[in-house]
């Protein structure tokens, strides 16, 4: 029998990683870069989904804290029927803490366009769009705490730590743009369930949301770092392509490693975003009737700079809004509710009418709602009204537009009292699969292998509305 050792082929990359102690791995990342300086096997490389998509982009506006569906979008006449009684008894309803009667809302509702839909005074702005909009009146949830709620309406699980929708989205599409990251989460401050909301778990972290505190005005405070005045572009460069070679040796050593993969990417994607970033971001370059439309506030200032990201190619843009008041009313819901609508309705309506002049409506998908709702009766504290409503996780509403939406629609309803789903129930794991329809994937088959398992965003759940789409 022959004592000649086997000689196994190997890979031309194994090929580098071995010759001269792995220096042959040193070129390789510019080998494979392509004109715009991305490398070609890039995680946030564009990919193409299931089937053709109706939606290549998401701006998600999230109203932190629980919006009242009975005092938005979902109009509830028995209330006022009933206002300051007790509600009748087979109604089944039971909360989270101690309420009262009956309570109508304060504000007056009206039919608006052609399909007569009802909405709020408070939204009225918006409204004018509603032809446009698919008003899911029927969703649902878990729990009625916000900490779970978000993350299950963010996450698609309320306990455990799992990948943001956003992380999904760019897991599976990429990202249009290679000096911008594919998913972005604007918010003022952080929520209750903190950077979890956007978080990528066990996918790469090359696909975790970049959160801006859009707090603040200028472009260095809103992104760190942005600038660095110490150093020419040549010089740093220079550094980073040092940097990036010892981290590729590094990994070559190591057979891959995600994390560091995903740090070699942050480090690149930082450096594009030096130029990209300081042009998307400064909202002075628009016009000035379209910031006027906007409006000077910070919910019209994200939601402009919302409509600039996807326009250069950003993939998901996730608007909060609620961060001093969010709209959690425990108390006073007449007046809490009415500021925070008057905060976010024009800006709102702003950028639906951009998009649509813009040509950009048909195939970006714009979402809008909470985690929860809000009950139909007051809320007591300490015994007595508060004029508040307390949280409500079985019945509120959602609504849709633009990218394969069925405009001027209405899904599913809740009791006479705007409690409890009773026609077509819309779980959120249903609302995602249905997200992820429009953005051309079978939510069942986009996975991830992780801890001997394969997981997606709806878990083991969910459901296509085909109601919602057009």
């Amino acid at each position: 029998m022959s004592t000649e050792p086997i000689r196994m082929p190997i890979s031309r990359r194994r090929m580098l990683a071995s010759a001269g102690t792995g220096l042959g791995m040193l070129g390789l990342h510019a080998l494979m870069a392509d004109d715009s300086g991305a490398s070609i096997a890039s995680p946030l490389a564009p990919k193409s989904p299931h089937f053709p998509a109706k939606a290549k982009r998401i701006i998600h506006i999230y109203l932190n804290g629980g919006p009242s569906q009975v005092d938005t979008f979902d109009p509830k006449p028995m209330l006022a029927k009933y206002d300051g009684k007790p509600l009748p008894s087979d109604s089944k309803f039971s909360t989270e803490r101690q309420t009262g009667a009956a309570m109508a809302s304060p504000f007056k509702f009206a039919k608006y366009g052609q399909s007569g839909i009802e909405v709020s005074e408070i939204f009225a702005k918006t409204a004018q769009h509603v032809d446009d909009m698919c008003f899911i009146r029927s969703m649902h949830a878990n729990t009625p705490n916000h900490e779970q709620s978000m993350r299950l309406m963010n996450c698609g699980d309320e306990r455990l730590s799992r990948p943001s929708m956003g992380s999904w989205v760019t897991y599976g599409l990429g990202s249009e743009n290679a000096n911008l990251p594919g998913f972005i989460a604007m918010c003022p401050g952080l929520p209750v369930a903190d950077v979890s909301n956007w978080r990528s778990a066990f996918l790469p972290g090359v696909y975790q949301g970049t959160h801006l505190d859009t707090r603040k005005t200028k472009i260095d405070e809103l992104i760190e770092n942005i600038t660095n005045p110490a150093v020419t572009r040549p010089d740093q460069r220079r550094q980073i392509d040092l940097l990036q070679r010892l981290n590729r040796f590094h990994q070559s050593a190591r057979s891959g490693e995600p994390e560091l993969e995903a740090r070699i990417q942050a480090f690149e994607l930082a450096y594009r975003m030096q130029m990209e970033a300081t042009d998307a971001f400064d909202i002075q370059r628009e016009p000035k009737h379209v910031r006027e439309a906007y409006g000077d506030t910070v919910h019209g200032r994200q939601l402009l700079m919302a409509r600039r990201l996807i326009e250069r190619g950003v993939r998901i843009v996730q608007v909060y809004h609620g961060d001093v008041q969010p709209w959690d009313s425990h108390n006073d819901i007449a007046k809490s509710h009415r500021n925070l609508a008057n905060e976010c309705d024009g800006p709102i309506a702003a950028l639906l009418n951009d998009l649509k002049q813009r040509g950009l409506f048909e195939d970006t998908l714009v979402i809008c709602g909470g985690e929860f709702g809000r009950t139909p009766a007051v809320e007591l504290v300490n015994g007595k009204s508060g004029g508040g409503r307390d949280h409500n996780h079985w019945g509120f509403t959602v609504w849709l537009a633009g990218g394969g939406v069925k405009g001027g629609t209405v899904v599913g309803a809740t009791d006479d009292f705007g409690f409890r789903a009773v026609e077509n129930p819309v779980h959120v794991h249903d609302l995602h699969a249905t997200i992820m329809h429009l953005m051309g994937f079978d939510h069942t088959k986009l996975t991830y292998r992780n801890a001997g398992r394969d997981y997606r965003l709806t878990d083991v759940h969910g459901n296509v509305v085909k109601e919602v789409l057009a």
